[in-house]
């Protein structure tokens, strides 16, 4: 892939980033410099090379999921401005 000064121009437009035109051509230089590093990385061999998440190997420590704290909707709703049956009531924003 090969980035010009109109591509680099529209990517900034996009990206809604004031680029100046004497910088064009030097950005359009640097984008096409790391699509080839990235085309390079498309070569190694990763053949047998099992995916990984992080350069550690971790275990998630893991805990059950129990309700400690609940059975107190009676003392949220004392500050709501209304509520009905445990759920707070708010105007409609959308029509």
């Amino acid at each position: 892939m090969s980035v010009d000064k109109d591509t680099v121009r529209r990517i900034a437009r996009l990206a809604r980033i004031a680029v100046p035109e004497t910088r064009l051509e030097p950005l359009a230089a640097e984008l096409n410099g790391i699509f080839q590093w990235v085309e390079m990385l498309g070569e190694v061999d990763v053949e047998g090379v099992p995916a990984m998440t992080s350069v550690v190997a971790q275990k998630l420590k893991w805990r059950m999921d129990e309700v400690t704290d609940g059975g107190k909707a009676d003392d949220l709703m004392i500050n709501a401005p209304e509520g009905e049956d445990h759920f707070f009531i708010v105007p409609k924003v959308v029509e």
